[in-house]
């Protein structure tokens, strides 16, 4: 079984959704990593000083390379990332190896059958 990493940096108030739409579209787990800072086209807003920037998270999920593609559509579309600029990006990666997973390979399984 092949795997691919997607990588989402997404706003804080959206990580439960994009963490929802991600299982539906055959997820099965996640790591979250708060409070990342990142800039974009637009330099950040400042009010004397201080940055006026939402808080970001990142949030890895390791899938199975069969569904990836639509879990990448499904988090792209609860992160509204292509709405408006600067609410998030999402890529993904493919993995050579992962160990860790063997309890994953066997949820998975029949999902990718299904698929395929």
């Amino acid at each position: 079984m092949h795997f691919k990493l997607i990588i989402t940096f997404v706003e804080d108030d959206k990580t439960d959704a994009v963490m929802q739409a991600a299982r539906e579209a055959g997820a099965t787990g996640a790591t979250i990593i708060n409070n990342a800072r990142g800039e974009g086209l637009k330099p950040s807003k400042t009010f004397f000083g201080l940055e006026l920037e939402t808080q970001r998270d990142v949030v890895l999920f390791l899938v199975e390379e069969h569904l990836s593609r639509a879990i990448l559509e499904k988090i792209g579309e609860a992160g509204e990332f292509d709405k408006k600029p600067g609410t998030g990006i999402a890529v993904q990666l493919d993995i050579e190896d992962a160990i860790g997973v063997k309890h994953q390979i066997q949820e998975l399984a029949q999902s990718v059958e299904d698929v395929l």
